[in-house]
Order: structure tokens, then C-alpha cells, then sequence
């Protein structure tokens, strides 16, 4: 079988990596174009794109892909099916229409539940119990399309977006393999149920300390590795890594109950949330047993944006 890959980042070189070592006949590869990223904003290649290079697989980079120019290029690929993972641009109409078996997208979700751009994110924000692959047969929609295979996984306590990626990244490789060879029936998706997964703003990554210790801590799992949640102490930036909530009511919200080797516990608005790992600005992440034994940080500050 003859297939397009269109994907971007890690997520979606997992899957080209394992069409390929099962035998797949990639003939051309889709990632967005290089971009400046990081402080010195080096121009940086996609995960996809390096994956397809090492692979000397074909490739390239469009802008969008509503030119007349990209079309007739995808068209000549002669593919049976398209692949799209992460791929971050709109694939109109008429591409939808190019491969017979038409495109398939690898969403890390069970859908109808959250429904784009930060499916991973917005689980463990809304505390769900479980996540899990989606291959859907892609339509005009927003994931709204027929879904062909789904695979469930459970959301650990200790669960970040990072630890979820990376095993949601596996299993939508194994599935999507397993979709094209088996080409299973499709079923249509429960609209009622949907829900949607905004793409993150940074706002969101500010720690409010009057919510809930456990609504904090799904913040943090949610926002590391990116953009990290977010606060401050005496007017320097914070960046909190890792957190567990305590049932204890430990006083006024942000405000720094106890320090000890094991973490600083600081109060939230129903409970406390005992901080093990975090960052000041412009160093390094440390264990919060390292980061006391350089800070002045006691009992009784507080902290807040």
C-alpha cells in the first residue's frame, strides 16, 4: 500500500517510523517548514522531517496546502491512503478527496472527547480517569470523522503531558499500522458527546492559589514539559514542575506552610499542594530539597503572579 504522511512533531514521527518498518510504501512525506525556535531562535527541522530524511524518504515542506502546485504533486504520488499526525495545517477539500481509501488522522483521544488541538492537555486538566488513541477517517470537520479503531489507556496520578505523550505516541504508531492492514468498519462519532480541546495559552499556566490543591496539581502534570506552571516569589518567576496535593488546610492560598527535604508545602484554596520539583527563572530545574538549600524561601512567604 502507497501511502502520504503529513505530521510535525516526536507524536507523529513515531507513527511514520513504524508505517515504514512495516513495510509501507511511503511516497512522500508532509511537514510544515523549518521555524525559528528557542532563545537564540535557531531555525529548527521537524521531528517528521528528520525522521524522513534519516529515512531518505521523499518530503516537503508547504506552506499550506490549497495551492493548485501542491495538489498536483500530492495527486501524482498515485497514494492509496493519506496518514496525518499532528501535522498542524488545514488539509482542504480537495486533498481530503486525493487517496481512494482517502486520510486518516492518529488523535490522542478517545473521540468525541476532546476534539483538538490539546487533547493530551485538556484530559489531565479535567482529571479524566483515562485517554487513549483514536484512528479516525478524517472529514471536513474538526475530528468529527467515522472512527476506525480506538485504544484506551489509563492517566496515572503521577501522570504528565510529557509521560502521556510518549505513551500515546507509541500506541497511535501500533495502531495505525493496524488500521491500514485490517481496514476495520467505521462507526459514526456521538456528537452530543463531544468535547473541545482548546490549544493552551500561556495565561492558563499562571497558578491561581485559591483554587483546589488537586485542580493546581492537574495544572502542573498538564503544563510540564510546556509551558510550565507558572508563579512567583518575591517578584521572581517560578516555574512548578512537580506537585501532589495534601488534604490539610495549611492557611491563607500561597502562602508557604512548611519547607522540608521532602518538598515546601503551600496552602491552597482547599487543601495544600506539596511542591517537589521547580524552577526559578534563568536556572535549572532542581528536587525542591536542592532549591531550599540555596533560597532564602521560608515558612510564611507567599506566592503568587
Amino acid at each position: 500500500m502507497k501511502l502520504i504522511f503529513a505530521g510535525t512533531p516526536q507524536f507523529a514521527a513515531f507513527a511514520l517510523e513504524a508505517l515504514v518498518a512495516a513495510g509501507f510504501d511511503v511516497g512522500l512525506v508532509l511537514t510544515q517548514p523549518d521555524r525559528p525556535a528557542g532563545r537564540g531562535l535557531r531555525t529548527l527541522s521537524s521531528a517528521v522531517k528528520v525522521s524522513a530524511e534519516s529515512l531518505r524518504l521523499p518530503l516537503a515542506q508547504p506552506v499550506n496546502l490549497k495551492e493548485p502546485e501542491i495538489q498536483a504533486q500530492l495527486r501524482a504520488v498515485g497514494a492509496d491512503a493519506m496518514v496525518v499526525a499532528a501535522y498542524g495545517l488545514l488539509l482542504p477539500a480537495a486533498v481530503l478527496a486525493i487517496p481512494p481509501r482517502g486520510c486518516l488522522n492518529i488523535h490522542a483521544s478517545l473521540l468525541p472527547r476532546w476534539r483538538g488541538a490539546a487533547p493530551i492537555q485538556r484530559a489531565l486538566l479535567a482529571g479524566d480517569s483515562e485517554t487513549g488513541i483514536t484512528i479516525m477517517q478524517m472529514d471536513a470537520g474538526l475530528d468529527t470523522g467515522a472512527i476506525l479503531l480506538e485504544e484506551s489507556i489509563a492517566i496515572g496520578d503521577d501522570d504528565t503531558a510529557q509521560t502521556l505523550h510518549d505513551r500515546l505516541a507509541q500506541i497511535g504508531a501500533r495502531c495505525i499500522v493496524r488500521a491500514l492492514r485490517e481496514n476495520p468498519p467505521s462507526r459514526a462519532q456521538d456528537a452530543g458527546s463531544a468535547t473541545y480541546a482548546a490549544k493552551i495559552s500561556k495565561s492558563e499556566a499562571a497558578i491561581d492559589w485559591s483554587k483546589s490543591a488537586i485542580d493546581i496539581c492537574r495544572q502542573v502534570r498538564a503544563f510540564n514539559p510546556a509551558p510550565g506552571a507558572a508563579t512567583a516569589w518575591d517578584g521572581t518567576p517560578l516555574k512548578v514542575w512537580r506537585a501532589e496535593p495534601l488534604a490539610e488546610d495549611a492557611g491563607a492560598p500561597g502562602t508557604v506552610a512548611r519547607t522540608d527535604a521532602s518538598g515546601l508545602v503551600v496552602a491552597a484554596g482547599k487543601g495544600a499542594v506539596k511542591i517537589t520539583e521547580l524552577q526559578k527563572a534563568g536556572a535549572k530545574r532542581l528536587a525542591a530539597a536542592a532549591f531550599l538549600g540555596g533560597s532564602t524561601l521560608v515558612p510564611g512567604a507567599r506566592l503568587g503572579t
